[in-house]
């Protein structure tokens, strides 16, 4: 559970955490503070790096159909975990991260794209464990200043509450739906818009093939 005295904040700031946790990835409280979502998010974004979680099947999957017929048009995924990254298989240019991905860096203030490797240094030497899990970790965190406007928002591509979602996410979907002759859903509820808006764009003649644990629409 998150803990709002060990993060580096002010008291105000720990009084909205405590309140709402989701604070934490507001794009207001970023702007103010990058700390708290640093500090949070450092054992995700460090074990990103070290591929401490692994593509599954479902990914493989995706890999295969690329590779075995050549018919993948786009790949939209909303997860941020950075796994459609490990099907080396399928080009960066064909996945389409509607939220964001944990293994793709950029300035949130102009847009400046880092290494992620190099921002994951800068996290290791220069941001604090909340969770006691790495003794060579910093006692205090350090601003990572972006390498173009200068400004501490630098950080992985998730999008924050209150901004928008990646403009790809819409100029590929008008690309890519009108000229759809299979659209594989795979593992969402269709709940969260406008990604499940997918579904309606594609055109009419589209079969829709939807894989999920619980009823969807």
């Amino acid at each position: 559970s998150l803990k709002p005295e060990l993060i580096t904040a002010t008291e105000s700031q720990r009084a909205a955490m405590r309140r709402d946790p989701m604070s934490v990835v507001l794009k207001d409280m970023f702007f103010a503070n990058a700390f708290p979502y640093l500090e949070v998010r450092r054992p995700f974004i460090l074990g990103t790096r070290e591929q401490n979680w692994r593509a599954t099947l479902s990914h493989r999957f995706v890999e295969l159909l690329h590779k075995k017929t050549g018919k993948l048009t786009r790949l939209y995924t909303q997860n941020i975990d950075g796994l459609d990254y490990q099907n080396k298989g399928v080009p960066p240019q064909k996945v389409v991260n509607v939220h964001g991905s944990i293994g793709r860096v950029a300035c949130e203030g102009c847009g400046t794209p880092a290494a992620f490797d190099s921002f994951c240094d800068s996290v290791q030497s220069s941001i604090k464990d909340l969770y006691s899990i790495d003794p060579a970790a910093p006692q205090e965190s350090t601003p990572i200043l972006c390498s173009a406007c200068q400004r501490p928002l630098v950080k992985p591509t998730t999008v924050l509450f209150g901004s928008n979602l990646p403009a790809e996410f819409f100029t590929r979907a008008e690309e890519d739906m009108p000229d759809v002759d299979l659209l594989i859903i795979a593992g969402t509820s269709l709940q969260v818009s406008p990604a499940n808006s997918l579904v309606y764009r594609a055109n009419e003649s589209a079969v829709r093939l939807i894989v999920n644990n619980e009823p969807v629409g």
